[in-house]
Order: C-alpha cells, then structure tokens, then sequence
C-alpha cells in the first residue's frame, strides 16, 4: 500500500514539472517610458504635425508622443490610424474598437512628451 501512494506521489510530482507552467520570456521589444519631465524628449505639436504620412506616423495620446510607423501596415483598421497622423488621436486611441492589449503595445512606441 505505502508502494502504492509513493508510486501516485512521484506520478504526481513528474507531471506536474512536465505539464505545469512554463516560465515566460520577457518580451525584448516592450520600452519603458520614462517619467514625464525625466528623461523625455519633448515635441511641440508643430514637430509632431510634420510626421503625417504612412511612411512616417507620429501621433499624440493623452499628451505623450508615439512614433507609430512601424506599426501602420500591421493596423487592424487598415489606414484609420492615418486620420489623425501628426496630431492628437487620443479620442481614437480610447475608442470602443480597440482591445485592451493595445494600452500595453503603445508603449514600444514611445517617444516622449508633448511640449506646450
């Protein structure tokens, strides 16, 4: 009987170590934004209007500046995220139609701080 629990115990212990959770990556993109004021580059809005176009996709959400040119032929709606390239898109950034992953993808864009 003790042969027998001992036999399920290690059974157990085994599978656990091969089917348990793995331990993930930590994602090499993903930047971390400095605090505001620390560290930021800052852009007035007349810098960031000259970057308007699909090969070169400036935008502003909630006073901070995203270079998102690399990301406007992956966009799941296609050129909306050219509406409002070089300016502020924060209306649209926060629309119903985004998932809640995009909060997190932003910020490999980042690029600092809007200037006023």
């Amino acid at each position: 009987m003790v042969v027998i629990v001992l036999a399920l115990i290690f059974c157990f212990l085994v599978g656990a170590l091969v089917f348990g959770p793995k331990a993930s990556k930590p994602e090499a993109k993903t930047i971390q934004q400095p605090p505001p004021g620390k560290g930021s580059k800052l852009y007035t809005k007349a810098e960031v209007s000259l970057h308007n176009t699909k090969t070169d996709c400036w935008i502003i959400i909630k006073e901070k500046v995203y270079d998102v040119t690399p990301y406007v032929e992956e966009h799941p709606g296609g050129d909306t995220i050219l509406r409002h390239a070089g300016d502020d898109s924060s209306e649209g950034f926060y629309g119903p139609q985004h998932a809640t992953r995009v909060f997190d993808m932003v910020d490999e864009f980042y690029i600092g701080e809007l200037k006023h």
